[in-house]
């Protein structure tokens, strides 16, 4: 009897296990993916909320906040904090900051293919520069010189033509240009070294006291959009147009393993938010200009505008080929970069000449 009892039972908790198996089971849970944030620190050449070049770094900053849904947040410190403006390059290097925001050509002491990638004297204007970065090859030559320190670089914002500077006395001649002290950076100073100027470089904030202090003759910084603030014009009131710098690209360095350590959807934030930060730049630079011209126009009459006369213009030119020849000679990455853009610029300037150089003189042929 027992046994009958305990067969009967056996069978019915079977038959219950094959009912169960048989009904649609709940899905199995999910593991919760890991969301892992992450955050950049930047350092900049620049002083705390200093306009346009600040105003680019944060709008990097939020952009990619935002885009990120908070996985991606970037902190910045100014020059007053990190107290190095010319040390940005060293300090992304060494991990110290993942990134920086600066001016390529401030490196040249440390490595002289860093040179090319801000702007070069006689050489491209915004339009045709960003196209040479983004279509003509510009970005991988840059990434090739800068993947030698573990860094990456990308455009950081255009400030477009730069004026020539402000100097206490005209230059009438080159020989005027003999001994001149004169803060300017890049391979423009190499060309007035050439032709006995004194060229140095000078952090932004400390420009107008060497000027008023005699440290220094004469000193470019960028243009009306930002120079109307520094008060150049108290002490140096002949203001020249450019030749060194027909557009000023600034960059984006970035530590390549604080790169390496983003996700690839994080990475192609950054990028994004970079190229849309530097293309913002531009534009705010460009009407920053032309505001503050018309107000040195009206509030300013003092200001004396000054063209460098064709023989200075002559034996800067002659200089600025004669180094890049040599640079090209001792160098085949810096013979590869200099032929690229020569190339490109040949290329763009004949579009830029029958389009808006042809445009400008046409509507000025009008007004005379």
């Amino acid at each position: 009897m027992y046994d009958r009892l305990l067969k009967i039972l056996l069978a019915s908790m079977l038959a219950l296990l094959l009912v169960a198996c048989d009904k649609p089971q709940p899905p199995a849970a999910q593991a919760t993916p890991v969301t892992q944030n992450f955050t950049l620190k930047l350092a900049e050449t620049w002083g705390p909320n200093y306009p346009i070049f600040g105003d680019t770094t944060r709008q990097l900053a939020a952009t990619v906040e935002q885009m990120s849904g908070g996985r991606l947040r970037i902190t910045i410190d100014s020059a007053n904090k990190h107290k190095a403006p010319f040390g940005v390059f060293d300090m992304v290097k060494a991990g110290q900051y993942d990134m920086g925001h600066s001016a390529s050509y401030y490196w040249k002491g440390k490595d002289p293919d860093t040179l090319y990638f801000t702007n070069m004297p006689f050489s491209m204007t915004a339009p045709e520069q960003l196209a040479w970065f983004y279509h003509g090859g510009g970005l991988q030559l840059m990434e090739k010189v800068y993947a030698r320190h573990g860094l990456l670089s990308f455009p950081g914002g255009n400030t477009g033509g730069q004026m020539g500077g402000w100097f206490r006395k005209e230059i009438n001649s080159v020989e005027d240009l003999q001994g001149l002290k004169m803060r300017i950076p890049g391979f423009a100073g190499e060309v007035l070294a050439r032709l006995g100027a004194k060229p140095t470089n000078i952090p932004p904030g400390e420009l107008y006291t060497a000027l008023e202090r005699n440290t220094i003759d004469a000193l470019e910084w960028v243009g009306p959009s930002l120079d109307l603030r520094m008060g150049f014009h108290k002490i140096a009131p002949y203001y020249y147009t450019g030749w060194h710098e027909p557009s000023a690209e600034l960059q984006f360095l970035i530590n390549r393993q604080s790169w390496e350590r983003l996700p690839p959807d994080l990475q192609e934030i950054l990028r994004v938010a970079m190229r849309a930060a530097a293309a913002d730049m531009y534009t705010l630079a460009y009407h920053k200009n032309a505001v503050n011209w018309a107000t040195m126009q009206q509030e300013f009459p003092d200001i004396q505008i000054r063209t460098f006369p064709k023989p200075v213009l002559a034996a800067l030119k002659k200089a600025n080929d004669e180094l890049l020849a040599e640079f090209a000679a001792a160098d085949p990455l810096a013979r590869e970069i200099i032929d690229s853009q020569a190339d490109y610029l040949a290329r763009a300037r004949a579009w830029t000449a029958i389009s808006d150089q042809a445009y400008l003189n046409s509507m000025r042929d009008l007004q005379d």
